[in-house]
């Protein structure tokens, strides 16, 4: 009788520190999540918090009669370019599920956040990575300030956060891309070779956005006078303390953009 109570004692026991075990991990696996989306929201506010370093660097850079302007654009790029990023850039740029030959070019599902509600964590990312999709469409903002208006700046960034950032993205972060994606054998490659390495954006965001920047610049000009000496006063910064606060802005945020990613 002793025997069959210290065996089923035993049973007891093994029962009640598995379920222990069972909370403990439970606890443990939430505590990570929360940890986790802390962290990528505090990081995705602070690139987010970049635009106001944006903003004023660019609008103390211009002359005072175009600081409306400019902060128009900014304010722009941000609204437009989260809608965008909502309906049709995250989901072109991460939307390529696992599948035995997957689409190397483009994704093709979360439209709309379809499906976020599904994997929650989604909405932390989709947070994360709009933040740097605004951010790359505002590089050109400051390089063809001045002489762009409104309406051209929002086509131009309406196009940018929902068509080409996004199929860059594709191609370069999301493992199934043409530039980096799981060859058969387990080695990263790429369409062309050896598998594409980016580090905190710097190839994808300050690339797609330098080359929007260079190419518009090239296609708007100079602005008029501007390389004539007699009236080259007429171009300095109109605000020297907002290019330095704006620079401060930029630097703070930068805190989220290289250790966030």
């Amino acid at each position: 009788m002793a025997l069959v109570d210290s065996y089923e004692l035993k049973v007891q026991l093994e029962a009640l520190i598995q379920s222990q075990n069972d909370q403990i991990e439970s606890m443990q696996s939430d505590y990570n999540e929360s940890l986790d989306t802390i962290w990528m929201l505090l990081a995705a506010a602070l690139v987010f918090f970049m635009h106001a370093g944006f903003s004023l660097l660019e609008a103390g850079s211009v002359r005072f009669k175009n600081t409306q302007n400019i902060l128009a654009k900014n304010l722009v790029v941000v609204t437009v370019g989260f809608l965008c990023w909502w309906a049709f850039g995250y989901a072109w740029a991460f939307g390529g599920p696992e599948a035995v030959d997957p689409n190397r070019f483009i994704g093709h599902q979360y439209f709309f956040h379809g499906g976020f509600w599904n994997e929650k964590s989604l909405f932390r990312f989709w947070f994360f990575q709009g933040a740097f999709c605004a951010t790359g469409a505002t590089i050109v903002s400051g390089a063809m300030a001045e002489r762009t208006n409104l309406v051209g700046f929002a086509l131009y960034t309406f196009f940018m956060t929902s068509w080409i950032y996004p199929v860059v993205v594709y191609w370069a972060w999301s493992g199934e891309g043409l530039l980096n994606f799981t060859h058969k054998d387990g080695a990263s490659v790429s369409a062309v070779g050896s598998g594409f390495i980016d580090f905190a954006g710097s190839g994808v965001v300050h690339l797609v956005g330098g080359v929007g920047a260079l190419l518009g610049a090239v296609v708007v000009g100079p602005r008029k006078g501007r390389f004539n000496p007699s009236l080259e006063p007429e171009f300095d910064a109109h605000s020297i303390p907002f290019c330095v606060l704006g620079t401060f802005c930029l630097w703070f945020g930068w805190y989220g953009f290289n250790p966030g990613s």
